[in-house]
């Protein structure tokens, strides 16, 4: 088989290096995507793989994602070198983007959570060092909350620099006061 991909046990070591890496839970199409990157993995024995690892605790499986167990990190360890370097940077390449993503979504979130007055709109964002923005505005209607959650999801960035410009701003009226 040509890759260096060659049996079932490289292709748990290649599951486990990717999910030891991810920064977050992953569906399982992403999954076997990030898997595909040597010509010498199957993706039935990569379905296979995973669902043995889940039943031997090495990975753990929530709804649709996966993640890797305290167990499948120690067995990433300790089989990592066995990968070739270069299917470990083809993981790493495959992974940076997806990461960032994961990281993105992570730090960025909107809720919508119905009130007796109308729905409030939970936004907050944050960066590696803590908490950016936390803000919670009421909307009339779960369509407006909706479409206000969306928007922050899109600009968190243009939101928290509008609101930063407009407190952090000295207009002609504070400077007449």
């Amino acid at each position: 088989m040509a890759g260096f991909i060659h049996d079932k046990l490289d292709t748990k070591l290649l599951a486990l290096y990717i999910m030891d890496r991810a920064a977050a839970p992953i569906d399982f199409d992403t999954f076997a995507d990030l898997a595909m990157c040597d010509p010498g993995v199957d993706y039935f024995q990569f379905a296979e793989a995973v669902s043995e690892l889940t039943d031997s605790g090495h990975l753990d499986q929530r709804g649709e994602t996966y993640a890797v167990t305290d167990k499948g990190r120690r067995a990433c360890a300790a089989g990592e070198t066995s990968l070739s370097p270069v299917i470990r940077q083809r993981c790493d390449r495959r992974l940076a983007p997806l990461n960032q993503a994961l990281k993105r979504k992570a730090q960025v979130r909107a809720q919508v959570a119905e009130q007796p007055q109308g729905f409030d709109v939970c936004l907050s964002m944050d960066d590696d060092k803590g908490s950016l923005l936390s803000l919670t505005l009421l909307a009339p209607t779960r369509e407006d909350a909706q479409r206000i959650a969306d928007r922050f999801l899109e600009h968190p960035d243009r939101v928290y620099n509008g609101l930063l410009g407009v407190l952090l701003t000295n207009d002609d009226r504070s400077e007449r006061q």
